[in-house]
């Protein structure tokens, strides 16, 4: 074989190589060919287009052939728009056609718009057609005996497809349900009629109303478990009287405190007096020495003035021992001698 009959082999070669690569790329033949066995009419057109809009044309065509075969009449371009949107096209679909099995009449505009907010539109239908049980924390309520409960609910709901867009979650329902718990329990005299009517709570947890405004519907609410826990009111009393303890401690150690202040003035006041008498008693004898210099105090009266002072530091010792005074008299009358 020539070298140049070699190189156009190898062109025409390559040449067919990129042809396939471009249809293959650009036109999906395998893929048109399944729809059209599938009963659904596209054109390849359409296809291509969907290559120069940056879409993946099996995301588009597969979900449509599961649509077409159950049934459901989808526009293709809305089908474009939602996949454009960042929408779960296959999951939509498939929800679609789960609500059309179970008879609830859901359209395509409310499926995408209940996918693109984010919730999961399949399990939204499931749960609609299959309730399921949200089971609510342990709630701990005081009853007005002053006794804690401590209850457990299952709430049983399904999802309301109609306000599913905008509604509350679960964290909603969870938390009215603690709420109505807790609304129950402490309204009621004492815990023992909890106890012994638990079902109450459920009757007056439903009659709040407690689904509206939320993407549920709640179907029962029962009570799975409820538990005594602590004395409350006990517990409060105690703290009560124990802080009431260290009020008057504080109180009582505030006068102790006014009264030791209080009783160091007076000692320090006598001491201040006792020290004005020993500065006066100093002065007595200098203003004596003057008295006798100046001859205003004669030698006799300042004798009398000694007596004196003995005799009543003798009284005085006599009553530091005990003897009455009126005793000394009694004796000194017996020892004198009897008149004839």
């Amino acid at each position: 074989m020539e070298p140049m009959t070699l190189a156009i082999a190898l062109l025409v070669v390559v040449a067919v190589f990129f042809i396939i690569f471009f249809f293959a790329r650009f036109f999906p033949i395998g893929l048109w060919i399944s729809a059209l066995a599938s009963g659904v009419r596209i054109k390849i057109s359409i296809l291509i287009g969907m290559r120069f809009r940056r879409i993946t044309p099996g995301d588009i065509v597969r979900p449509l052939i599961k649509a077409t075969k159950a049934g459901l009449d989808i526009n293709i371009n809305e089908m474009e728009a939602h996949l454009l949107a960042g929408g779960r096209l296959n999951m939509v679909i498939d929800a679609l056609i789960a609500a059309q099995a179970a008879n609830i009449d859901l359209s395509f505009e409310s499926c995408r718009a209940i996918d693109l907010a984010g919730r999961d539109v399949l399990e939204a239908v499931k749960t609609s057609v299959n309730p399921k049980v949200i089971e609510t924390p342990t709630v701990a309520a005081v009853a007005k005996d002053g006794i804690e409960l401590r209850a457990k609910a299952r709430v049983t709901v399904r999802t309301n497809l109609e306000q599913l867009v905008g509604g509350a979650g679960e964290e909603t329902i969870q938390a009215r349900v603690g709420e109505g718990i807790v609304t129950t329990i402490g309204s009621s005299a004492t815990h023992k009629e909890v106890l012994e009517n638990p079902d109450r709570i459920s009757k007056t947890v439903l009659n709040k109303g407690l689904d509206s405004g939320t993407a549920y519907e709640i179907l029962s609410i029962d009570i799975a478990d409820v538990d005594v826990g602590r004395n409350v009111g006990a517990q409060l009393q105690m703290d009560q009287a124990e802080a009431d303890r260290r009020i008057a401690q504080a109180k009582a150690e505030e006068r102790r405190a006014m009264a030791v202040a209080k009783e160091q003035e007076n000692i320090a006041a006598v001491q201040e007096m006792r020290a004005r008498v020993v500065e006066a008693e100093a002065e007595v004898p200098r203003a004596m020495a003057e008295a006798l210099r100046t001859g205003k105090l004669g030698v006799m009266d300042y004798y009398r003035m000694q007596n004196v002072i003995s005799d009543t530091k003798m009284r005085e010792a006599i009553a530091d021992s005990g003897m009455p005074a009126e005793d000394d008299k009694e004796m000194a009358e017996e020892k004198k001698p009897l008149k004839k």
